[in-house]
């Protein structure tokens, strides 16, 4: 079973989700925002160009970012959408850890491949109270550049990234229609999601080699 579409891996490749006004989120300063994805790209070209190691290196400090920087659990639990109230505690508990792991390696096996990684900051903009979307561009030896709008909300105090829109599309609508897509062909019932997203984890795995 293909979890992802051509276009959503690659936003699952670059961004994140979560929905306006979720649990926790609070008043979103533009400033503060703009400085936290400045930071992020900073620490991330970091980890990228630095030199030391393997690739495999390069994303497991790529990966360590991530983590900190993208409210993750907020992200999942949005983008399964209504299926996660008919999940069962144990469901729920393996579908985050599962969306986590496919999330980063994406995301780590997306930047951590790369070195001379540049990142610039664009427009910045208040899209709601609780968000703010702030346009950056990322070059890459060999490849064009791409532009990607990251999307920051206050989460627990603490700013963090929530969705990401690339070539004019949100990982947060895409992602959440191809999920509810995998649990209505298998049945109407998550343990066809799961099934899939461990699939994806094992293609993942044998892609990076480990």
């Amino acid at each position: 079973m293909t979890l992802f579409s051509r276009r959503s891996l690659i936003l699952a490749s670059l961004g994140f989700a979560s929905a306006p006004g979720a649990a926790g989120a609070q008043q979103i300063d533009l400033a503060r925002a703009t400085a936290f994805i400045q930071s992020t790209g900073d620490d991330l070209v970091s980890a990228v160009n630095e030199g030391v190691g393997t690739v495999a290196d390069r994303r497991q400090r790529v990966g360590v970012i991530l983590r900190r920087a993208v409210d993750v659990e907020g992200v999942g639990r949005f983008i399964l959408g209504r299926w996660w109230r008919t999940a069962t505690p144990e469901q729920q508990a393996e579908y985050l850890k599962l969306f986590a792991e496919v999330l980063i390696r994406n995301l780590s096996a997306r930047f951590g491949e790369f070195q001379g990684v540049r990142f610039t900051l664009g427009r910045s903009q208040s899209r709601t109270e609780e968000d703010a979307l702030v346009s950056t561009l990322v070059e890459r030896p060999g490849s064009p550049a791409f532009g990607l709008d990251w999307r920051v909300s206050d989460i627990g105090a603490q700013p963090r990234i929530v969705d990401v829109i690339a070539e004019g599309a949100s990982l947060r609508l895409t992602t959440r229609s191809e999920y509810s897509s995998v649990i209505t062909r298998g049945g109407n019932t998550v343990s066809a999601l799961l099934i899939a997203m461990r699939q994806q984890i094992v293609h993942l795995a044998s892609r990076e080699g480990g």
